[in-house]
C-alpha cells in the first residue's frame, strides 16, 4: 500500500494579487496546509491569500530563495510542493509530481519544461537567454555528477520535508532551485524528473532581471559543483 504523507504546498509571491487566489483554489484539493510566503508586495497579495484560506508569512525581502528557506522551517507536512504564484504551473499536475515520492522512488521530484514544454521560454531575446543559461547550467550539473536531467531551474517541484531540511540551503534568490538540485544529488538523495508544462503567467511581469543576477547563477553553480 502506498504510504500517505501529509502535504504542505508553498507558494512564494510578490505582487501577485491578480493570480494568487486562483492558484490557492487550484491547490486546495491536494493539500490542507497552503503556505503563501509574501515578499514586500505593494499590492493586496497577502490579504487575497488570507481570503482564499491560505496561511501567510512574510519573508525578509531578500528574494525567492530566502522565502523558500523560511517556508521549509514552517511547513507542517511531511512532503512539500513548491508552486509559483503567477499561474504558470498547473495545480492539477501535483498528483503526478508527488507520485514518485509516495511510491518510494524519489526524495525530490522536479517538473521539467524541456520534457513538458513551455509557453514562456521562447519568443524574445530575454526568453532566449534564459533558455540558453538554463541549458548551460543543467549541462554542467549533468557533466559533474554524471546524471541526465533536463531542467535545473523550474520552480515547480516536490521534496520530502526532512530531506529539504537536511540540504541546509543558503541561496537567497532563484538560484536556490539549482542549489536544491545539486545538493540533492551530491548528498545521495534520489532525484526524479517528470514532464510539466510551463504556461504564460496569467498577469503581471516576471520579477527576474537577468542583467542584474546572471553572475550569481554562475557563482552559485561553481560554488556547489566543487
Amino acid at each position: 500500500m502506498t504510504p500517505v504523507l501529509r502535504l504542505s504546498i508553498v507558494i512564494p509571491a510578490l505582487n501577485e494579487e491578480r493570480t494568487i487566489g486562483r492558484v490557492i483554489d487550484g491547490c486546495r484539493k491536494y493539500g490542507g496546509d497552503i503556505l503563501v510566503v509574501n515578499g514586500p508586495s505593494a499590492d493586496n497579495t497577502a490579504q487575497t491569500a488570507i481570503e482564499h484560506g491560505a496561511r501567510v508569512i512574510q519573508d525578509n525581502g531578500k528574494g525567492k530563495g530566502a522565502a523558500l528557506r523560511e517556508a521549509i522551517k514552517q511547513v507542517t507536512g511531511e512532503l512539500i510542493v513548491f508552486i509559483d504564484a503567477d499561474g504558470s504551473h498547473d495545480p492539477d499536475d501535483i498528483p503526478r509530481l508527488i507520485e514518485p515520492i509516495l511510491n518510494g522512488e524519489a526524495d525530490h521530484v522536479t517538473g521539467s519544461r524541456l520534457l513538458g514544454g513551455s509557453s514562456e521560454l521562447h519568443g524574445g531575446f530575454d526568453e532566449f537567454f534564459r533558455l540558453m543559461g538554463s541549458a548551460f547550467i543543467t549541462a554542467c550539473i549533468n557533466w559533474r555528477y554524471r546524471v541526465r536531467i533536463s531542467d535545473s531551474q523550474n520552480g515547480f517541484r516536490a521534496i520530502r520535508t526532512d530531506v529539504a531540511r537536511k540540504l541546509a540551503l543558503t541561496e537567497n534568490i532563484t538560484t536556490i532551485e539549482q542549489e536544491m538540485i545539486m545538493k540533492t544529488i551530491k548528498r545521495g538523495f534520489k532525484l526524479v524528473e517528470i514532464p510539466a508544462h510551463e504556461y504564460m503567467r496569467k498577469a503581471g511581469v516576471s520579477k527576474i532581471r537577468l542583467t542584474k543576477v546572471w553572475f550569481r547563477y554562475i557563482y552559485s553553480l561553481v560554488k556547489y559543483l566543487i
